[in-house]
């Protein structure tokens, strides 16, 4: 293998499409828990006799649990190996998994809904860190566009996944089909990942995980709540986000003091790494706060079922697929700089149908768009990430993954958070139905409520309805879907800003450069 020429390094051979197979099948499980789970919570509702808010918290707890776990990985991978670092993950997520499809309380399933969180905040920077190392510097690009494959259909799929097994089967199927495949990922992942040779132990930075981990998961729950609260003056929202938030601080201005901090935020030294992580942050927000509405359209406003909303969401990741193994062999050859702003022009352009929507919008034109939209994201995000990891140095990678992949958590959660708010302060602003009694709430009934109980649970409306005031009502949803639209558009027009400065000429890698001079192999798969 030594003595292979680099030319044909280049290329994917079967050791690190292996390694790549074991990666992408614990991505899948992790992301797809995400989604799967958000069709599932009227189901929850009705099972465990519990509100909106109450079950809303199976999804928030996995993510603060993850946003707990992942400082903790940069470091665990060098002390411990990433090999048997990304299995015990496994094993946490798919016993979590199992105990999840035992719960018999909506406390019980929210606990261990928090243990599968713990597993599955790993998997995903472990699973870069090992996808980096096995590709090395003439590979990477392609090696994360399949990496960035389930990262993109986990939204398209889960929602069709969880409709149909709740469908068919029950919500318990949700979490049971990971039994089967955490199986088959352990024991892939023992044969295929090389064996580890973890770096010397450094000493751990517990001040900075006192400071750090609980930082980002109090102001990810204040994020979190903002929906529920509707108004950022609410205790549970702005209390939690300034201790966290001061607690993030406290962090960044000790972090440069010790020598192995949690979070090695001195890579932000690297000009690549700080210009892509930036364009990250902002496309993130923009992309994945508005993505979560797309699906809510069709169900509050064209009344489709879970399954159908999820199938209509399907153009999106078929543009995905079609682009990101083309941008990813690019990434290898051209720089990013010179090929995603065109993908970002993509992504803008069918974005903008989504500004112009109404309650009767052609679905031959939405679904156009997503196709659109999914062009561009296959040639957006992972070029961006290929771009701030290709530089670092091999030993740098676990931690500069960690950066790139706590900002993306962040950003999700604010993206969604924000968006949520504005549109429901928008359908706050709808008319009360003349005559009707108040609501569950104490407030009055309005048009727009109205107006989606109509498509969503049609059965629990009065009778005598007059269809002119749902027709009316239906028209303000849509209207109001329009406006929260603008402002994503809005925020993927400034993604421009940022990705201005990627870089526009070759990249030099580092990958090698802390690897002693007669170590460094010509084949880069078997760097480890």
């Amino acid at each position: 293998m030594a003595n292979q020429p680099v030319a044909a390094a280049s290329k994917l051979d079967a050791t690190v499409l292996k390694i790549a197979g074991v990666v992408v099948l614990g991505a899948i499980m992790s992301i797809l828990d995400v989604t799967v789970v958000s069709v599932a919570l009227p189901k929850f509702q009705n099972e465990f006799d519990a509100s909106y808010a109450r079950v809303a918290w199976t999804m928030t707890g996995y993510t603060l649990a993850l946003a707990t776990v992942i400082p903790l990985s940069g470091w665990a991978a060098e002390r411990f190996g990433t090999k048997r670092l990304y299995m015990m993950a496994l094993v946490l997520f798919t016993a979590g998994s199992g105990l999840c499809a035992t719960a018999d309380s909506i406390s019980q399933l929210i606990g261990y809904r928090v243990l599968q969180g713990l597993g599955g905040g790993m998997l995903m920077p472990l699973g870069m860190t090992i996808m980096t190392r096995a590709a090395g510097p003439e590979r990477i690009g392609r090696l994360m566009a399949v990496l960035g494959i389930p990262m993109l259909l986990g939204p398209i799929g889960g929602p069709i996944l969880g409709g149909w097994l709740i469908d068919v089967a029950s919500w318990h199927w949700i979490f049971l089909i990971n039994l089967p495949i955490g199986a088959v990922a352990l024991v892939y992942a023992w044969l295929a990942l090389p064996k580890d040779n973890p770096a010397p132990s450094e000493s751990f930075d517990f001040i900075g995980m006192l400071m750090l981990s609980p930082g980002l998961a109090l102001f990810l729950y204040g994020v979190s709540s903002l929906p529920e609260a509707a108004t950022i003056t609410a205790t549970k929202v702005w209390l939690p986000m300034v201790v966290g938030a001061a607690l993030v601080i406290g962090f960044v201005l000790y972090s440069f003091k010790p020598q192995h901090p949690l979070l090695d935020l001195r890579l932000f030294r690297n000009r690549n790494l700080t210009i892509a992580t930036i364009s990250l942050f902002v496309f993130i927000i923009a992309f994945m706060g508005a993505g979560l509405l797309f699906p809510s359209y069709f169900l509050q406003v064209r009344g489709e079922s879970t399954l159908h909303a999820g199938l209509l969401m399907a153009p999106q990741g078929i543009g995905a697929m079609l682009t990101m193994p083309i941008a990813g062999m690019l990434a290898d050859k051209i720089p990013v700089g010179r090929t995603v702003p065109f993908a970002m022009a993509l992504i803008a352009a069918g974005f903008f149908t989504f500004t112009q929507v109404g309650a009767d919008t052609s679905y031959w034109l939405l679904c156009g768009s997503l196709f659109v939209m999914g062009l561009g994201m296959g040639g957006t995000m992972m070029p961006m990430m290929t771009s701030a990891l290709r530089t670092l140095t091999n030993h740098e990678v676990a931690r500069g993954s960690t950066l790139t992949n706590i900002v993306q958590q962040i950003g999700g959660s604010v993206g969604g958070a924000v968006m949520s708010v504005i549109l429901t302060s928008r359908l706050n602003e709808s008319a009360p139905v003349p005559g009707a009694p108040a609501g569950p709430d104490g407030k009055p009934v309005t048009e727009a409520a109205l107006a989606i109980a109509s498509q969503t649970h049609p059965e629990m409306l009065p009778p005598g309805i007059p269809p002119e005031l749902i027709r009316k009502g239906l028209d303000f949803v849509a209207d109001s879907f329009a406006t929260t639209f603008w402002v994503g558009f809005a925020l993927v027009l400034a993604t421009f800003i940022p990705i201005a400065f990627l870089p526009k000429k070759r990249e030099v890698s580092h990958l090698l450069d802390d690897q002693p001079e007669g170590e460094r192999p010509a084949a880069p798969a078997i760097i480890h």
